[in-house]
């Protein structure tokens, strides 16, 4: 099955949070998405990562992706190494994407930065036929991403590309609040965190407004790009 975009993010909801309404208007527009999680998340201060597998699951139902999958790299601490770039590389190879979404460049979690710019070297990388993959007993071919953008998070990064996801964020919302154990699940034995606060719960919408604001429509989501945005005409830029 080959992706029309494949979205990676060193969380699970990390997806959810930075993309997920332009993710829902793709797949309404026909495309298929892929969502690839580098961790469970298991160093997070609520939940445990077999709930974060179980919300996640959710979430992809929710948002009607035709694949997730996660590599499990150590949360907190994996590397942009070579084993860690192989195995995003055989995922690359195996859906080979046009589009590439993936992590803030810089964020208050380390992970992010990191995540990052692991995602983006693994998909130049992945363009290299020297570089011999095999999955499931299979030589892989090499298959370079046309382009790779970064979704904001946390920090106000301020965008290269707003996409317009009017009417789509009702849909990222029921995703992103999939996450029970993280946004809104009011439990003594859990403590407060910065995003499960009621601040951060009402940012995602407030956030999607101011950044549909600089592009004149209701909501939008904002991204970084690694290579300059190519377009037949000026027309096409609205």
């Amino acid at each position: 099955m080959k992706l029309d975009i494949l979205a990676i993010g060193a969380h699970p909801d990390d997806v959810e949070l930075g993309c997920g309404a332009t993710i829902s208007k793709e797949i309404n527009n026909g495309k298929k998405v892929g969502i690839l999680d580098l961790t469970r998340g298991e160093l997070g201060t609520r939940g445990t990562a077999e709930i974060r597998d179980k919300e996640a699951a959710n979430a992809a139902k929710i948002l009607g992706v035709s694949v997730r999958l996660n590599l499990k790299l150590a949360d907190g601490f994996f590397l942009n190494d070579k084993a860690s770039q192989l195995e995003i590389i055989k995922i690359i190879r195996k859906y080979q994407p046009d589009i590439v979404l993936c992590n803030a460049v810089d964020d208050r979690h380390i992970d992010h930065g990191k995540g990052s710019k692991l995602a983006s070297d693994a998909c130049f990388l992945s363009g290299l036929r020297k570089i011999e993959t095999r999955y499931e007993e299979s030589y892989q071919k090499p298959w370079r991403p046309k382009q790779v953008y970064h979704y904001i998070q946390w920090k106000n990064i301020e965008p290269d590309v707003v996409v317009d996801v009017s009417g789509f964020l009702d849909k990222k919302l029921e995703a992103v609040f999939a996450y029970e154990s993280q946004f809104h699940k009011e439990d003594a034995n859990e403590p407060e965190t910065p995003i499960s606060s009621t601040n951060f719960r009402d940012s995602i919408s407030y956030r999607a407004q101011d950044i549909g604001r600089l592009i004149g429509v209701a909501h939008g989501e904002g991204f970084t790009a690694e290579r300059y945005v190519a377009v037949d005409s000026l027309f096409h830029l609205i």
